[in-house]
């Protein structure tokens, strides 16, 4: 049975061991990162750096809520708003691997800038066992990239450290309860963020409607669980859809794109099942969406897939 104050103990001092100078930690806020963070911030304390890249894919307001996290963490930390080159290196691409490979390596790319100007020659990354097993590699097949695995560029010039490889993550979630962190329970956000949330070019405008609509989606949610109208889904959101469909907008005729709402439950992200949420739930989420974005979104829908065969995101 796996015991997260023997691993937090090992791992530190195995960190110790390998880290031999100043690292850089790719953070963005979620579970895996920050528990990353905390124990290479132990083993190693003021040579960690952590570097939050904005690659304008974020979730509302995540930008502000990250460097927050990182204050009350007392991190060593640069923050990176290269928005404008993502959005550039991501101009005219619809393919989700394309799109998951070009973000891996302008991810490196910015790291590695740091790094030199930090001399630095650590890389820490908050990779966990279904990462890696979904990117493929052997005799195992490639079911999606991972920016952080299979969206790695062969030629990256820092030194890769891992402590989470091997956990899943309600693993995680116990190391990140026994340290006491925020984040514990936060929902999964996908390393390329909203890009993968958006089937088909992921344009700066398309952009901006799937972040709305997923907040949306999230607050409605969140506000339902608290008032325990519903059981809070392991994960929740938004996908802006690469069709069109007709509607009706006043008493004329719309002409709209499609909006799915995902939730879904899960223990270790290998396998899920849709939450049922209830109608009414769902209603209001659907009202909000098509009264926000009423000139853009005039249909949405409720994905129903569990995992296998679909997978939680949509990309």
């Amino acid at each position: 049975m796996f015991d997260a104050e023997t691993f937090i103990e090992e791992t530190v001092k195995k960190i110790k061991e390998e880290v031999t100078g100043r690292a850089l930690i790719a953070f963005s806020g979620g579970v895996d990162s920050t528990v990353c963070a905390a124990l290479v911030n132990k083993a190693i304390d003021d040579q960690l750096i952590a570097v939050n890249v904005d690659t304008g894919y974020m979730r509302k307001n995540e930008p502000e809520t990250v460097k927050k996290l990182m204050d009350e963490m007392k991190l060593n930390y640069r923050f990176v708003d290269a928005s404008d080159k993502y959005y550039k290196a991501l101009k005219g691409v619809r393919d989700p691997e394309k799109k998951r490979k070009i973000i891996g390596e302008l991810f490196i790319r910015l790291f590695e800038k740091v790094a030199d100007d930090e001399k630095i020659e650590y890389l820490v990354q908050g990779t966990i066992a279904p990462d890696w097993i979904e990117s493929g590699g052997g005799l195992r097949d490639t079911i999606k990239s991972h920016h952080n695995v299979g969206g790695l560029p062969e030629n990256m010039n820092l030194k890769l450290v891992e402590p989470l490889r091997d956990l899943y993550k309600d693993e995680v979630r116990k190391v990140a309860r026994v340290l006491k962190l925020s984040v514990s329970e936060k929902q999964p956000f996908p390393g390329p963020g909203l890009a993968i949330r958006i089937l088909g070019e992921a344009t700066p405008k398309r952009t901006e409607i799937v972040r709305e609509a997923c907040d949306i989606v999230e607050k409605e949610i969140e506000i339902a669980a608290e008032k325990e109208n519903m059981e809070l889904p392991w994960q929740y959101f938004a996908v802006l859809l690469p069709t069109k469909s007709v509607g009706v907008h006043g008493d004329k005729r719309a002409y709209g794109s499609v909006i799915a709402v995902r939730a879904v439950q899960s223990v270790d992200a290998m396998t899920c099942s849709f939450s049922n949420i209830p109608t009414n739930v769902i209603d209001r989420i659907s009202n909000r969406i098509t009264n926000t974005l009423g000139d853009k979104i005039n249909r949405v829908v409720y994905d129903i897939t569990n995992k296998p065969p679909g997978t939680v995101e949509w990309e």
